[in-house]
């Protein structure tokens, strides 16, 4: 006989199993991917959403959890809908408080093939006020594999990201965070009531970590479960034990992570971040699907498909000191390379040597550009190119004019003082006339100077929050990270061509809303090609590689080795050249152009292949790291040899019935002994005992004779 009081739910690539019983809080039953045999346990399923509200936070007797919310056990089913849009399914289920008196909407939605699941959570008001303290964008329990050993049968991996070392991934049992075995179950007691979290509470959304986590079986094989918060701001996501269990809850900001507090009047709405999870059987499948995912979510722009090469003169250059004599010679060497953009960085506007203190106004320098910045980017369109500009749209030095000419309430503020971190003031875009003021700068430059391409960078973290027609400092912060995304959408709107870059000192700000609306994300500030590439190979895992731009910064003092070791760090991603290239040899030229040909040949593939990792994601300290692309044509792949043995050995799974065909894509002017081991399966590279990289190209074909 069918329970009444269970949903299952069949979108295509996933099955979702609820309990939906009268007498408890809904709860998720289980998630998996179609023909998986995983069920959760009757004791291990949360709330289908974790709520803390003004004057009650936690059910039980740890408050510091998000887990366990008094208003998520209280919650009680009032309905539930599915519906169809488009290609995506969705699921929505209804519950309420009767206490608070507040209503809850939690939404799932599914393509048919992907296993991916995205989950937003909305809270209305009932007859009262209520302060909201936090709100999960997804809670799910029973995680980890049933019947397992939950504190050392599986890896938790998060990744650290930081300036100079993005995207460096760790992984760790629960018992090595905390989370083991305390023998509670023998008296009764479902949970440990202990969590490891982790969050960020500033306006870097990426400035320590991702938000981002996995959960992996380590003795077998099983769920790989990969989870994703969707927010430019502030985030926490938390595991902990729940009846013999793993459970997640993760979403935006909270009262205690990030300052948040929300108030709702009677009838008012509060809609969470999103968040994703994604279900596979590896590392492979789960960033395959996500990186499906993420081109599905963002919004739509010719770039990421047409890939041009970018020049930027600031890194390992210029270092933001553009004029009119050292820009020439450097757009020369762009055009020579290959470029098709050529973005001026930092330093364009100020008169004087700091291109640092003196952000706001974001008129072109008279001294360093006494004909005019426009000459500039007039001799940029002559040479072929698109001409670009960086600038940091939400700063305004303390120094700056436009610091006194905007009223005080158009910055962040605390307390009824001006937020200043690191000599500079945060605008606030919800503010009509910050809004206008910068709005009104970047149109004049794109009508002044032809623009086509803008670098957004933004070099503070603003952990304050501003509490300035807020209710609370980080419901301030909330408000501007959502406004800021909205106007890039509403100018690309304006002007269809225009590529807007995002910057936050590299890779900051590396999340998924910013990712779903700029077209091209930079990855880091490193200058150091040996890190750089641990960071590319890594990048697939946060950004599309037609969105993750890689510095390429050839230097005339290194060998030919080092220089082609740099170039390939960008194939297989966004190519962001920059270096000394108006000081190379012509023959080191040459070896640049080599590798910009070469990806201008291979980039048709990019926007379509998914990312796979022969060696596993890469350690920052690997002596060795790879990574691949994968379509119906074949794999690109790139192999780094840092240190270590001459002989490199990259494994690759076989594909039935046929045998591997391997070819350098680039370099191909330097020596380099490549060939199929087809005993052990492996491609076997033999390298100068110096750093070296190469890019292959992997075709599987028919033997002879078939």
């Amino acid at each position: 006989m069918t329970d009444p009081h269970r949903l299952s739910w069949r979108p295509g690539a996933l099955e979702l199993d609820l309990d939906l019983s009268t007498d408890r809080a809904p709860s998720i039953r289980r998630l998996a991917r179609v023909g998986d045999d995983l069920m959760s346990g009757e004791n291990s399923a949360i709330p289908i959403a974790e709520v803390h509200i003004g004057g009650e936070g936690s059910g039980t007797s740890s408050s510091e959890r998000l887990a366990g919310s008094a208003v998520g056990l209280r919650l009680r089913t009032t309905g539930h809908r599915t519906w169809a849009d488009g290609d995506m399914a969705h699921l929505e289920v209804t519950a309420r408080d009767g206490i608070s008196g507040i209503q809850v909407r939690v939404q799932w939605s599914a393509w048919p093939d992907l296993p991916v699941l995205r989950c937003e959570t909305e809270i209305i008001a009932g007859h009262e006020v209520v302060d909201l303290r936090a709100v999960s964008s997804v809670a799910l329990g029973g995680m980890s594999e049933p019947g397992a050993s939950w504190w050392h049968d599986h890896d938790v991996s998060f990744a650290h990201n930081t300036w100079f070392r993005e995207m460096v991934w760790q992984r760790r049992t629960p018992a090595e965070l905390g989370l083991d075995d305390t023998g509670l179950r023998d008296w009764g007691i479902p949970s440990s009531r202990a969590s490891f979290s982790l969050g960020q509470r500033g306006s870097w959304s990426t400035g320590g970590h991702l938000p981002m986590g996995i959960l992996r079986p380590r003795t077998s094989a099983g769920r790989f479960l990969l989870w994703q918060i969707e927010h430019n701001g502030a985030w926490r996501w938390e595991i902990g034990d729940q009846g013999d269990a793993l459970y997640l809850v993760a979403g935006g900001p909270t009262d205690q992570s990030a300052a948040w507090m929300r108030r709702l009047q009677p009838g008012q709405r509060f809609t969470s971040v999103p968040a994703t999870l994604v279900v596979g059987g590896s590392d492979d499948d789960i960033f395959g699907a996500l990186t499906a995912a993420r081109r599905r979510t963002r919004r739509p722009h010719p770039d990421n498909e047409n890939l041009p090469v970018i020049v930027n003169d600031y890194m390992n250059a210029l270092g933001g000191d553009p004029t009119l004599e050292n820009l020439p010679p450097f757009i020369d060497a762009a055009a020579r390379a290959g470029a098709e953009v050529y973005c001026i960085d930092s330093g364009w506007y100020t008169d004087g040597g700091q291109w640092w203190h003196d952000l706001g106004s974001w008129e072109p320098s008279s001294r360093r550009f006494p004909d005019g910045l426009d000459a500039i980017t007039r001799l940029i369109r002559e040479a072929g190119m698109v001409p670009g500009l960086w600038l940091e749209p939400e700063v305004v030095s303390v120094e700056s004019p436009v610091a006194r000419q905007l009223p005080a309430d158009a910055f962040f503020q605390r307390n009824g003082e001006l937020v200043i971190e690191s000599g500079r003031l945060q605008l606030d875009l919800r503010h009509p006339a910050a809004l206008a003021h910068i709005d009104g700068a970047v149109e004049r430059l794109i009508a002044d100077l032809g623009l086509g391409y803008l670098k957004f960078d933004y070099n503070m973290d603003v952990t304050q929050g501003t509490d300035v027609n807020a209710d609370s400092p980080g419901d301030g912060q909330l408000g501007h990270q959502r406004a800021l995304l909205a106007w890039v959408r509403d100018l690309m709107d304006r002007h269809p061509g225009l590529v807007i870059e995002s910057c936050a000192s590299g890779g900051q700000r590396m999340d998924a809303a910013t990712l779903s609306v700029h077209p091209v994300q930079s990855t880091s500030d490193n200058q150091d090609p040996l890190f750089t590439a641990a960071i590319a190979a890594a990048a697939p895992t946060t950004v599309t590689p037609e969105q993750g731009a890689v510095w390429a910064y050839p230097d005339p003092s290194w060998t030919d080795e080092r220089i082609a070791f740099t170039v390939a760090s960008a194939l297989l991603g966004r190519v962001h050249l920059a270096g000394r290239i108006d000081r190379l040899s012509n023959p080191q030229m040459r070896l640049v152009q080599e590798g910009i040909l070469a990806y201008r040949t291979a980039r048709p593939r990019i926007p379509k292949a998914l990312p796979f990792w022969p060696l596993g994601l890469p350690g920052w300290h690997d002596p060795v790291v790879a990574l691949g692309l994968r379509d119906a044509d074949g794999e690109l792949l790139t192999v780094w040899r840092r240190s270590g043995s001459t002989t490199v050995r990259v494994p690759l799974e076989r594909v039935p019935d046929r045998t591997c065909a391997v070819d350098v894509v680039f370099p191909t002017s330097l020596p380099t002994n490549v060939h199929w081991d087809a005993s052990s399966g492996d491609i076997v590279l033999e390298l100068p005992d110096e750093p070296a990289a190469r890019t292959l190209l992997v075709r599987w074909v028919a033997p002879a004779g078939r």
